[in-house]
């Protein structure tokens, strides 16, 4: 099995918002929002610039190593025997103010959930490892930072394979990364053995959803299991920030957060600026906190003297709220605005590799990190990937297609190909053109005798151009039924590539294209990846005889 890479500049696929493209190109417009330029001199200057931010070390590493020592008993999982000696030296090497960590974060999708969690994920891992050789008297740890928090079930909580959406239905609520596997959840996956059971290398992929979904268990301990169990052998170390001592080094800026709100009143100015030119992402709130308590993540809010948890019985006067936020950290949970704030807190982070939604949020919030006295990191577009079967690529080929062309949509596909190979001239345009001279003619006949008369005859070209484009539509219609073959192979590679109408990434799981090539497509992933570069990437797979 042979994998070949072809690289196409974000800018040339149209996938991604005016902002995050012009971010990309290194437009002045867009990185004025950022800290620093996505280059190696830019990370040099993050790592200056990081020292000037001590974090508090000796907690992380031992938070880190209690998280890892108590997956290991719940799964019976030997995290620091010799085949992961990786994170644990990783996990040690935090200890030292010349290391610094490569940070990627996401939900604990059920199963992983769409390709891009992988993709973010080795991602962190080659960028890692490319600036360890650029700046070799530095170390740099990948860190998979764990989004437990979210409460969003509905997207969470589901998965898609071969086009149909599996969804996890539990009783259980709050934050995701507390949730428990429960009978509901081990069902949905051994449903789904019968899917993997059939493919070349599905037995063993099967084996490790089962390994790491155990009834009973949290969906953060699950997710940072079946992550190890790919990911502990380059190093990468898990996070999970919904933790008792680490929230405690974040409860000065939540006790700023609730008494004066800093972070809504320093937000307005850049979403001023920012909306000038771009969309925005998120306004955030007054207060960008939630509550975090048994099955319960609301949103705090201030009325009058009383601080409110939406949706519940919770009241607080200040005082009470500030002496609930020392006595449990645990119990407040940043939002949006607030979540990345938290993270460059606990973690030495140079650099942050986020999605094109994930980018337009962080930079709004660079004086947010400014008022909190935290550092504002390298801002990294993600690696995006679409793989292609070489079967398909032929066939795209043999329709006259280039890789270029998978990126626009199938209307105008179906159009360029059959005024291609259509027998007879499909275009109009000359016609029109004639039509305008003719009319402007007309025009400067009839105002001689009335002047009234040139808008109606102004009209009347107008709706002649109108029917000729509508005759030429239909023109094209013909054709089309005439082409029915090729365009129904137009429609059906698309599909492969983007289902349901979006990036392939975005839709399918992880699980399909393991049980088809095993570890030899991640391996494809990691020896096909940018590190600093920004680029879209199509992989071509060309499968044995």
């Amino acid at each position: 099995m042979k994998f070949s890479s072809t690289l196409v500049p974000y800018g040339n696929t149209g996938l991604f918002t005016p902002l995050i493209q012009d971010y990309v190109q290194g437009k002045e417009t867009a990185s004025y929002f950022a800290e620093y330029e996505v280059s190696y001199e830019g990370i040099k200057q993050a790592i200056a610039q990081r020292k000037n931010f001590p974090c508090n070390r000796k907690i992380l590493v031992a938070q880190l190593q209690k998280q890892y020592e108590a997956i290991s008993k719940s799964n019976q999982l030997p995290i620091w025997n010799n085949s992961n000696q990786a994170v644990a030296a990783n996990v040690e090497l935090l200890n030292s103010e010349n290391t610094f960590t490569i940070t990627t974060a996401h939900q604990p999708n059920i199963f992983t959930g769409p390709l891009y969690f992988f993709y973010k994920i080795i991602h962190a891992i080659q960028l890692a490892s490319d600036l360890k050789k650029q700046f070799p008297e530095n170390n740099f740890v990948p860190v998979y930072y764990m989004g437990s928090e979210d409460a969003d079930i509905e997207e969470v909580g589901s998965f898609v394979l071969d086009g149909s959406k599996y969804q996890w239905v539990t009783q259980q609520t709050g934050a995701i990364g507390r949730m428990l596997v429960d009978d509901q959840l081990i069902t949905l996956l051994q449903n789904m053995e019968g899917y993997w059971a059939v493919k070349p290398k599905g037995k063993d992929l099967f084996q490790a959803l089962k390994n790491a979904y155990q009834k009973g268990v949290t969906i953060n301990q699950a997710t940072l299991h079946l992550v190890h169990n790919y990911f502990g052998q380059y190093g990468l170390v898990v996070l999970q920030p919904d933790d008792t001592q680490l929230k405690s080094l974040f409860v000065p800026i939540m006790e700023k957060e609730l008494t004066t709100q800093f972070s809504h009143s320093v937000i307005q100015p850049t979403l001023k600026e920012l909306s000038e030119k771009y969309h925005v992402q998120s306004e955030g709130r007054t207060i960008n906190l939630f509550y975090l308590k048994d099955n319960i993540r609301a949103r705090i809010q201030q009325v009058g003297e009383v601080y409110e948890v939406l949706d519940t019985d919770f009241k607080f006067t200040q005082q009470e709220i500030i002496n609930e936020l020392h006595t449990y950290p645990e119990r407040f949970s940043p939002n949006v605005i607030l979540r990345g704030v938290y993270q460059e807190l606990i973690l030495p982070g140079v650099a942050f590799i986020g999605g094109g939604g994930e980018l337009a949020y962080w930079m709004e919030l660079k004086n947010v990190f400014k008022q909190a006295g935290v550092h504002y990191p390298v801002m990294q577009l993600r690696n995006s990937f679409v793989f292609l079967r070489q079967k398909y690529w032929q066939r795209w080929n043999e329709l006259g297609f280039t890789f270029l062309d998978l990126f626009k949509s199938v209307a105008a596909l179906e159009i360029q190909f059959v005024k291609k190979h259509a027998t007879q001239n499909l275009n109009l345009s000359n016609f029109i053109a004639e039509l305008k001279t003719v009319y402007e003619q007309i025009k400067q006949e009839v105002i001689k005798v009335d002047p009234t008369l040139g808008l109606h005859t102004i009209n009347l070209g107008l709706q002649a151009d109108k029917k000729i484009a509508a005759l030429e539509k239909k023109m094209v219609r013909s054709e089309k039924r005439k082409q029915a073959e090729q365009i129904q192979r137009i429609h059906s590679i698309k599909q492969q590539l983007f289902p349901m109408n979006s990036l392939q990434e975005r839709v399918e799981n992880f699980s399909a294209w393991v049980s088809d090539y095993g570890w030899d497509w991640v391996e494809a992933i990691l020896n096909h990846s940018n590190t600093i570069a920004q680029s879209f990437t199509i992989i071509t797979i060309e499968e044995e005889e």
